[in-house]
């Protein structure tokens, strides 16, 4: 039903100075007259996503929906750059960030505002088949109302997960970072495994890593190469430099 572009990768990264969020997963769905964008990502990647829109033929005019798997700023912020589409989040999601108070980080409070007034906003709930191929499947635990979304896509089911699933070490683990509800984080990993191998050849897509399908041993496998680097301003004489971050698991460094 969907043909599916993941336009900026999520990278398993955490920084000091920039907290623990930011590298998030977006991806483009195509198909029965509608390019809907699974999460929108953080301010820094704007730049990007306006690109990479822009390589498949897609103005952001041209987005008619905007699916949030949760309210955290490096998810949601940038659903305003895209003024035709409606925008779906999750009711008990929008409901708990809304009921929080200023400067509970990492929610973008001015956002959520808007997100619980906007005529454009359409909340979902668990179990909602609210797109055609697209169903809403509750996932509490990094927030009370995460969703993940189970996709019929042309070549394969896609799972989004979110940051319900962040990384593949989540995954193979059974815990997770980051989460306001340890107990309810784990009860949601076995039943994202329990979707995941429901289906052979699935699409796992989360929230801070690159897609993974299931091998024939029942093991996570990237689908694709990653890419990642910083692109930045240094010393007296402002030289640009690209700071490769996929070289063997240590850093490059090269002039831009």
């Amino acid at each position: 039903m969907y043909d599916v572009d993941v336009l900026i990768q999520g990278y398993p990264g955490r920084s000091l100075c920039h907290g623990g969020l930011g590298w998030s997963t977006t991806t483009l769905l195509r198909g029965g007259g509608r390019n809907i964008l699974v999460d929108v990502g953080a301010f820094g990647v704007r730049h990007l996503l306006g690109q990479h829109l822009g390589r498949c033929g897609v103005a952001a005019a041209d987005i008619t929906d905007v699916v949030l798997t949760h309210a955290h700023y490096d998810h949601a912020v940038n659903f305003t750059l895209f003024p035709n589409a409606q925008v779906w989040i999750g009711e008990e999601e929008l409901a708990w960030a809304a009921a929080q108070p200023p400067g509970f980080n990492p929610l973008p409070e001015l956002y959520v505002r808007e997100l619980a007034v906007s005529e454009r906003v359409r909340r979902i709930r668990d179990g909602d088949a609210f797109l055609p191929g697209m169903r809403a499947i509750a996932s509490p635990g990094h927030t009370p109302g995460h969703l993940l979304f189970y996709v019929d896509a042309r070549r394969q089911p896609v799972l989004f997960t979110g940051d319900a699933a962040k990384n593949r070490a989540e995954l193979l683990s059974g815990s997770v970072n980051d989460t306001a509800d340890m107990a309810a984080s784990r009860a949601t990993l076995e039943r994202i495994w329990e979707l995941w191998r429901k289906v052979p050849g699935t699409l796992l897509v989360p929230g801070h890593d690159l897609g993974m399908t299931l091998d024939d041993a029942g093991q996570p496998v990237y689908v694709g190469e990653r890419r990642a680097a910083l692109n930045a301003w240094f010393g007296d004489t402002l030289e640009p430099v690209r700071i490769d971050l996929c070289c063997g698991g240590a850093l490059g460094r090269c002039s831009a």
